[in-house]
């Protein structure tokens, strides 16, 4: 299958390629904003195949001060990202981490290079909710929040109240990647977190640090329900490490015990600099790390 792409409005376009789906948005001069977009356009064509071609490697666990084994452009960018995280001593984490938790939010990033060039004075590559963004001097960007992706989905269409919140982020804060996971998501999960959202200084940072801590967030109790992540889908990087398959309504308890597991990664990650802020969900609980001024 080849790439595609569609316009859905002007200077906003959607790109498709096999598991990769892409909205992009660009604000500036007309000629230089279609520019970018074409620019953008003809580097994505190639992006899945040159993953493709290094998937052995990118499913492999990065090892701690080794030197970056990858080839293309996006995955030495995903092997740098997680490259600071393979290390036991983050709170709540083994140190088991491959590339491919960097995935979304790196492609993301590679194609946001198209549009950080005069004339376009805003863009933003949203990659599944994986978003990297070009701010000028002087512009801003919303983003909004849903803590809880199923009981958005479960409202009726055009109810007005699906977000929980937003993010604002200015060209003047050191944000410009935000990546959310959580054990509903696309993405296989260890922790029973309803979404974590990381404000990072690129996409792809952003990608890697969201896993750790969506991970953290997590309690054992017999009522989850877990898997074998490599019996979900034969090709798991993630192996036989179980994944979150159902998570029941839990004690308010338990529920601030996950919290608070993954609010202390998340603490170890904004000490090192590696993440500007993050915001934990879980059954109507919250937590934040970081930097408040981000929530609008």
């Amino acid at each position: 299958m080849s790439a595609q792409r569609r316009l859905l409005s002007p200077n906003r376009w959607y790109f498709q390629h096999g598991p990769i789906d892409l909205i992009i948005q660009a604000d500036g001069d007309q000629a230089c904003v279609s520019n970018a977009h074409e620019q953008a356009w003809g580097k994505f064509q190639d992006v899945l195949p040159t993953l493709v071609e290094e998937l052995p490697v990118l499913r492999k666990a990065v090892q701690a001060q080794a030197n970056n084994p990858l080839n293309g452009a996006i995955a030495r960018m995903m092997w740098e990202a997680c490259a600071p995280l393979a290390k036991a001593s983050i709170t709540g984490h083994d140190g088991f981490i491959t590339p491919m938790a960097a995935v979304a939010g790196s492609v993301a990033q590679s194609l946001l290079a198209c549009y950080q060039q005069s004339g376009v004075t805003r863009a933003w590559v949203n990659n599944g909710g994986d978003i990297a963004l070009h701010l000028t001097a002087g512009t801003s960007s919303r983003i909004g929040l849903v803590s809880d992706i199923a009981r958005a989905w479960a409202k009726a269409p055009g109810a007005q109240d699906l977000l929980d919140g937003e993010l604002h982020v200015t060209s003047q804060m050191p944000v410009r990647g935000i990546a959310t996971s959580g054990w509903r998501g696309r993405s296989h999960s260890l922790g029973i977190a309803d979404s974590v959202t990381v404000l990072a200084m690129t996409a792809s940072q952003a990608d890697a640090a969201v896993t750790l801590i969506a991970n953290a967030v997590n309690i054992f109790d017999a009522r989850i329900l877990r898997q074998p992540a490599n019996q979900m889908r034969d090709d798991s990087d993630l192996g036989e490490r179980c994944v979150t398959v159902a998570v029941p309504a839990l004690p308010a308890h338990l529920v601030a015990q996950a919290l608070a597991n993954g609010h202390a990664c998340a603490q170890d990650l904004h000490a090192q600099g590696l993440i500007h802020a993050v915001l934990l969900c879980c059954q109507g609980q919250f937590e934040y790390a970081g930097q408040e001024a981000c929530l609008a």
